[in-house]
């Protein structure tokens, strides 16, 4: 297979004069042979955001796009294995911490567990109807072959036929299944490009689902560095600057009305012990405050 690299250099300004004798680092990372979407050019950004803000402790650094389109599991394959990229970000579970070095930083706050449905245009009737967490687990699901949400779904008693990401849409058009939970930011561009499909009105599922980066195990320092600028971004204010004003979180809180939806909390039972202790630390969190400060109520 061919493969097209892009080098993508990012400004390091912000780095003082010391770390031009410090190593300079070249960030391999997936993206897609279309170009970037604007969720993915969240992660993106704040991966520059990250190595920016650690530059004038780990040095300069350069990101490089490697155009290769392939599922999640090809990525983090190849990522275990050192080859193409260094880096990339999905949603975690005790496997992946297993086999890669979690950043444990969650970079949408928690979000990525708030989940939100599209419909066929016409169903909503039949969701109108539902009022338990048994009468939901009646409904057919769809979710991606190889997503943590699959197994989540899974094991707290869902009905779920899963499928390969780009086909999603079109089953659920095929009524392969009839509803596709969705985190907050993700539903509006489906919606936009299918007039056949609708937002659900009702349901908010809801579990504990951070989305880290991750790189190889053979790479702690990498590791290192990236939670470090996350870190330097929280405290300093960047983060949450990037992380409220990005296209992809725009509006969203609002568009998604939360406070009209009865909400369902399910068990993650892929979630590790590392990753339950974060909650101790609220900063990494979108919480009640937070939201409120926006003018929008999200659950806590």
């Amino acid at each position: 297979m061919l493969t097209l690299v892009l080098l993508c250099s990012f400004n390091t300004s912000n780095a003082s004069e010391n770390a031009l004798e410090l190593e300079h680092t070249i960030v391999n990372y997936n993206a897609s042979i279309q170009g970037a979407d604007p969720k993915q050019a969240y992660f993106i950004s704040l991966l520059a955001l990250a190595l920016d803000k650690s530059a004038s402790r780990y040095g300069t650094f350069q990101m490089r796009a490697a155009m290769i389109n392939m599922p999640q599991s090809r990525t983090l394959k190849m990522l275990a294995e050192n080859k193409n990229i260094d880096v990339a970000w999905s949603m975690t579970s005790i496997e992946r911490e297993a086999q890669l070095q979690a950043v444990y930083i969650p970079l949408l706050k928690g979000l990525m567990g708030y989940r939100i449905g599209i419909i066929r245009k016409g169903d909503q009737p039949q969701f109108d109807q539902l009022t338990t967490l048994e009468d939901l687990k009646k409904i057919i699901i769809g979710q991606g072959l190889d997503w943590p949400d699959t197994n989540i779904l899974n094991n707290n008693g869902f009905n779920v036929v899963p499928g390969p990401d780009m086909s999603l849409i079109s089953m659920l058009l095929k009524k392969r299944f009839d509803y596709y939970p969705r985190a907050l930011f993700e539903p509006w561009r489906d919606l936009a490009r299918h007039s056949e499909l609708v937002l659900e009105k009702n349901i908010l599922i809801r579990y504990t689902a951070p989305i880290y980066f991750f790189v190889s195990k053979d790479n702690p320092r990498l590791a290192e560095r990236i939670e470090y600028g996350l870190r330097v971004a929280i405290d300093d204010g960047s983060f949450n600057a990037m992380f409220y004003n990005h296209p992809i979180t725009d509006g969203m809180l609002e568009k998604s009305e939360l406070d009209k939806r009865k909400e369902f909390v399910l068990h993650n039972p892929l979630l590790s012990e590392k990753s339950a202790s974060l909650l101790d630390e609220p900063k990494l969190w979108l919480t009640i405050k937070a939201a409120n400060a926006i003018g929008v109520l999200l659950y806590n």
